[in-house]
C-alpha cells in the first residue's frame, strides 16, 4: 500500500480551535488543502472570510491560505468524503462530577462513520485516557461496515499545541504517532512527517494516549509542589519566587515551575483526572495525581484569602463592599485563551464574599461563553487608566501580560495582591504590594 503524501492529497480537520486551526494552517504551509469541519457556523464563516478569532494566528496568515484555496471551512460533514485523512480535535472536558466527557469525540465518530470510505486515515488529537481511541472510536467508526486496520486506518497523535510560544509553533513541535496496526502507524507517521519537522513513533494508541497524560501530569504535580512550598515558605518569612531563581542555577537536578493563581487552559487542570478515572478501573487509586489536585485547586481560595487579610489590614473592613480589579483573565500571559482559568473562579470567591470583580485585560475585551461560568458571559474589561486603578481597593495581578507596566499598576494602586511576581521583575517594590 502507497504510504507516502503527495499534496494532491485532501486533509480534513475536524474542530477548528486552539489546535485544530493552527494544524490546519501548518498543512496548508506543507502544501496540502485543508478542508476545515466545525458545528459553530459562525466560526466557519469568521475563516472563510480570513478573519482570524485566536490572537497568535494573524488575520494575514489565515487569509493567504483562504485566497489561495488551500484552506476552506465548512458545517457539511459530507465533504468527510473528499478527505483523504481526518484529524480530530475536539473537546475533551470533564463532568460537574470531574469525570471524563466524551460526548464531543462520540459525536464526532459518528459524525464520520456515514462517510467513511476504503483508504481513509482517521487520526485523534484530542487528549483522553488511554484506549480511548480503539476502545470508543473504533467500534463507532466500524459500524460503517468498514474495518480499522484493512479498509480504514485509524491513529492517535496527541495535540502539543503552546499558544502564543514564539519558539514552538505547530511546524517546529515534534509529533508522537501511534497507530492501530502497522500499515495505520506508517500512513499517519508519513503524514505528520510531511507537516511538521520530527515524529516519534510508539507502539499503539493506547501508549501515544499515555504519553500525552503523563507530559501534562508531568506538569500539574511540580506546579503543585512549586504552590505548596509557596505557603510554607510565606509563613517562614521566605520569598518562593527568589528561592527558585536560585534553585534554577543548578546546572542539572533541577526544573524550575513557577507558583500561581491555580490551573488554567485546556490540559493541565482536566487531563490528570483522565488517568485518574481509567485507573479505577484497574483498582488503582492515583493518589499522588489526586494531591496535586487538590493543592492546585484550592490557590484560588488562598489568594483571596490573603486578599482579604491584606484589605482587613489597610482599610479595616475586610472584603464586603469593596471594589477589586482582576487584572489579566486570560489562563496564560501574552493569549487571549480563557478556557479553564482560574480568573472566574477568583472573580466567584471574590464576589461571594460581598465584594464587587472587575477586570481588566489587554487581550479580552469581553468574557465569552463558558461552560462553568455562563452568567459572566458580556462582562467587558474596564478603561485602562491610572483614575481607574485608583479607584479599586485592590488589584489582583492573576495574569502576567507583558503588555501591562506594571510600574505603573504599583504606582497607582491602594493594594496589589501579586499572584505572578509581576512587580518585583518589573522593579516595583512597595508595602502596600503582597505577593500571593
Amino acid at each position: 500500500m502507497d504510504i507516502s503524501w503527495s499534496n494532491d492529497k485532501i486533509v480534513g480537520i475536524i474542530g477548528l480551535g486552539y489546535v485544530g486551526l493552527p494544524l490546519a494552517l501548518a498543512a496548508t504551509a506543507a502544501g496540502y488543502r485543508v478542508v476545515g469541519f466545525d458545528i459553530d457556523p459562525a466560526k466557519v464563516a469568521r475563516i472563510n472570510a480570513g478573519t482570524s478569532y485566536i490572537k497568535h494566528i494573524t488575520d494575514e496568515e489565515l487569509g493567504t491560505a483562504v485566497t489561495a484555496q488551500q484552506l476552506d471551512a465548512t458545517t457539511d460533514f459530507s465533504r468527510l468524503r473528499d478527505a483523504d485523512a481526518i484529524i480530530v480535535c475536539v473537546p475533551t472536558p470533564l463532568t460537574a462530577h470531574r469525570e471524563p466527557d466524551l460526548t464531543y469525540i462520540v459525536r464526532t465518530a459518528e459524525a464520520i462513520a456515514p462517510h467513511l470510505r476504503r483508504g481513509h486515515l482517521v487520526v485523534l488529537e484530542s487528549t483522553t485516557w488511554p484506549g480511548t481511541t480503539e476502545e470508543v472510536m473504533k467500534p463507532i467508526l466500524e459500524r460503517s461496515g468498514l474495518k480499522s486496520g484493512e479498509d480504514f486506518f485509524l491513529a492517535y497523535s496527541p495535540e502539543r499545541e503552546d499558544p502564543g510560544n514564539p519558539l514552538f509553533s505547530t511546524r517546529l513541535i515534534p509529533k508522537v504517532v501511534g497507530g492501530d496496526g502497522p500499515i495505520a502507524l506508517s500512513l499517519a507517521d508519513a503524514l505528520y512527517s510531511s507537516i511538521v519537522q520530527g515524529t516519534v513513533q510508539v507502539s499503539s494508541t493506547k501508549t501515544a494516549e499515555a504519553v500525552k497524560l503523563t507530559e501534562n501530569i508531568f506538569r500539574a504535580v511540580n506546579i503543585a509542589l512549586v504552590n505548596e512550598l509557596k505557603i510554607v515558605f510565606e509563613r517562614m518569612g521566605v520569598d518562593v519566587w527568589e528561592v527558585i531563581e536560585a534553585a534554577k542555577t543548578k546546572p542539572f537536578g533541577f526544573m524550575p515551575f513557577y507558583p500561581g493563581p491555580g490551573l488554567g487552559g485546556h490540559c493541565i487542570p482536566i487531563d490528570p483526572f483522565y488517568l485518574t478515572w481509567k485507573a479505577r478501573e484497574f483498582d488503582i487509586s492515583t493518589r499522588f495525581i489526586e494531591l496535586a489536585g487538590e493543592i492546585n485547586t484550592a490557590m484560588p481560595h488562598y489568594v483571596v484569602d490573603r486578599l482579604a487579610h491584606a484589605l482587613d489590614e489597610t482599610t479595616g473592613r475586610g472584603m464586603r463592599g469593596a471594589k477589586i480589579l482582576l487584572l489579566g483573565l486570560a489562563y496564560k500571559k501574552n493569549v487571549d485563551d480563557v478556557r479553564e482559568s482560574p480568573a472566574f473562579k477568583l472573580i466567584e470567591l471574590i464576589e461571594r464574599r460581598g465584594a464587587s470583580a472587575a477586570f481588566y485585560d489587554p487581550h479580552v475585551e469581553r468574557i465569552p461563553t463558558t461552560r462553568e461560568y455562563p452568567a459572566y458571559e458580556g462582562r467587558r474589561r474596564i478603561e485602562w487608566s491610572a483614575g481607574a486603578i485608583a479607584a479599586f481597593d485592590a488589584v489582583v495581578i492573576a495574569t502576567d501580560h507583558d503588555a501591562v507596566d506594571y510600574r505603573f499598576v504599583a504606582n497607582h494602586a491602594r493594594l496589589v495582591i501579586d499572584t505572578r511576581n509581576a512587580c518585583a521583575r518589573a522593579g516595583a517594590s512597595a508595602p502596600h504590594i503582597v505577593k500571593a
